[in-house]
């Protein structure tokens, strides 16, 4: 925002809450604090992402003026009785603080502190603030908490304020640069020390992309080694099969991958659910991509809601694409039923997210806290769903039925499915799919961590360059493992290789979901009903979500090679 001199600058508050709880946040006049008698004020217009997360902001009643500065000033009094000061008491022994915001700039306090012994309990009364400007721009804003009273019921204590401008040398486009380094919240810790931690983390994150990347050159290598040999021999040796006559062909010991060529593009089980987890995947895909794109153009941290806003308003504009793969690989199964799968693709993702925030929504009113997602939101949510999300799916649908619906499989399917024969237990399709997940999860885990850190601590995730090598690195991989996995059981001569490609990918998820046990419950200090609901919901849809992704990634990375070798091998 351009100030002139003398206009009026706002104060918002925003929530109130446990700092261990990052999301168990509530609305900051829930406790017993008062309000500055400035009573005139511009509105504030919520986004839809704002609402979703909880941002609660409320006018802290101050007054104060572009380059006015202003001394201490009491600007009300708090009349504490009994029940007030059980409520500051509770919130100082649960180590609560406060976020406000000044021109967007977030700003953090914490509400007192209690006394070594816990006895004795005392409320900051002077917010102290420090405002930077560049020209008639806000660049910096610095919140020194002082004015130590103790609670003592059936007493008043006066709440003050002062504001002293500086002239700041910091641009206005990079002003958000100080909360992004990470031991910005570390207040305890001496500045050469921040600096230190910082070099670490920044060579932990080269390492692992570099671990990961070295993963990545080894597994394609031992793939495309392997199997151009292993079927440069397979190809000769069926090449030589041909040439034998056909009593020769009876003696001779056939086996391997070409035995099943009559069943290995048969529909899989399960059709209608197998192509929307497909079409899901790759709509998930989609908005990951393009969602990080954007991200690395635009500084989508610098705005409250701003990421989450720009995910729903890709997700809903990606949703033809979910249509034309669940509607075109469904058609090529045989599929008839396309009215109803295109209703499971368009609502599974949906239905799943939307089920889990109802659930944790009644958590949420029942805490009274500013993450219960309001009526009105809820509504918008559903009208996306219906009117925009669900049209978009059906000309996806239309498009991939009539472009690409028709069955071209190099082979023709058999009219009588040939008998799966005995194999040893390691190549079960069940073994492969719990052993598939592992390098995928191998890959990301150490990226995970941040991730992680991003959303469940007070930390700004903001290397998204990093975000996209993980990504790229995470497909090729998956796909590397899916293929070998497949060729494996192919040469077993069971041809059920769609869903075991796709869970073996999808398996992913399962490793993820335990790797977020671990972090809740030895990297955070996470407490209580509300926060722990929350944490392991949302990360049951992440994990969910990142496996239907890897799943529709390795099944079309297997299927684009299944349609190769099957292709270059001649077949009676």
């Amino acid at each position: 925002v351009l100030y002139t001199d003398k206009e009026e600058v706002v104060l918002w508050m925003n929530t109130v809450g446990p700092y261990h709880n990052r999301q168990e946040t509530y609305k900051y006049f829930s406790l017993p604090f008062c309000v500055g008698t400035k009573k005139t004020i511009s509105h504030y217009h919520e986004t839809l992402g704002e609402a979703l997360q909880g941002v609660e902001l409320e006018f802290s009643g101050l007054d104060i003026k572009f380059k006015d500065e202003v001394m201490q000033t009491t600007y009300c009094e708090i009349e504490l009785d009994k029940a007030k000061r059980d409520a500051f008491v509770y919130a100082i022994r649960n180590h609560y603080w406060y976020q406000m915001y000044i021109d967007d700039l977030p700003i953090w306090g914490i509400v007192g502190e209690a006394d070594e012994n816990g006895e004795d309990h005392y409320l900051w009364t002077y917010k102290k603030l420090e405002i930077g400007f560049n020209g008639n721009r806000i660049v910096d804003v610095n919140l020194t908490s002082e004015g130590k009273v103790k609670l003592v019921p059936n007493t008043r204590i006066a709440m003050s304020y002062s504001v002293k401008w500086k002239k700041s040398d910091v641009k206005f486009e990079d002003r958000f640069d100080k909360y992004l380094d990470p031991s910005f919240f570390q207040h305890r810790v001496t500045n050469n020390l921040f600096k230190h931690l910082s070099w670490i983390s920044q060579c932990i994150h080269w390492f692992s992309i570099f671990n990961s990347f070295m993963m990545v050159i080894f597994l394609v290598g031992l793939v495309s080694m392997i199997l151009m040999r292993t079927l440069r021999k397979d190809y000769a040796r069926y090449s030589k099969e041909e040439e034998m006559d056909d009593m020769d062909r009876d003696l001779g010991d056939e086996y391997g991958w070409k035995q099943v060529h009559g069943d290995v593009f048969r529909p899989s089980s399960h059709p209608m659910i197998f192509s929307s987890l497909i079409g899901s995947g790759c709509q998930i895909f989609s908005v990951s991509f393009i969602v990080i794109i954007v991200a690395m153009i635009e500084d989508l941290y610098t705005e409250r809601g701003s990421m989450l806003s720009t995910a729903i308003f890709v997700y809903a504009a990606t949703s033809p694409v979910n249509g034309y793969f669940g509607g075109s690989l469904y058609a090529k199964q045989g599929g008839r039923r396309w009215i109803k799968q295109m209703f499971i693709g368009a609502f599974l993702i949906p239905a799943m997210v939307c089920g889990t925030a109802f659930f944790i929504n009644f958590i949420a009113m029942y805490y009274h806290a500013s993450r219960a997602i309001p009526f009105g939101t809820m509504v918008a949510v559903c009208c996306i769903c219906l009117f925009v999300i669900l049209p978009l799916n059906l000309v996806g649908t239309i498009l991939g039925r009539n472009l690409s619906g028709q069955p071209n499989f190099p082979c023709r399917v058999n009219a009588v499915p040939r008998p799966i024969p005995e194999k040893k237990w390691f190549m079960e399709p069940a073994v492969i799919v719990c052993l598939g997940g592992i390098l995928p999860f191998g890959s990301i885990f150490i990226e995970m961590y941040f991730i992680f850190t991003s959303f469940w601590a007070y930390k700004i995730y903001y290397v998204y360059g990093f975000m996209m090598l993980v990504l790229v690195i995470l497909c090729i991989v998956t796909v590397c493992v899916t293929i070998v996995c497949t060729y494996f059981l192919l040469n077993a001569e069971d041809y059920r290789w769609q869903w075991t490609s796709f869970l073996s990918a999808a398996s992913t998820a399962v490793y993820v979901y335990m790797y977020s046990f671990y972090y809740y419950f030895f990297k955070t200090k996470m407490y209580g009903l509300f926060q722990t609901s929350f944490y392991f919901g949302y990360m049951a849809v992440f994990s969910t979500s990142l496996g239907i992704m890897c799943g529709a990634v390795g099944y079309v990375g297997t299927s684009a090679f299944v349609r190769k070798i099957y292709t270059n091998v001649k077949i009676d």
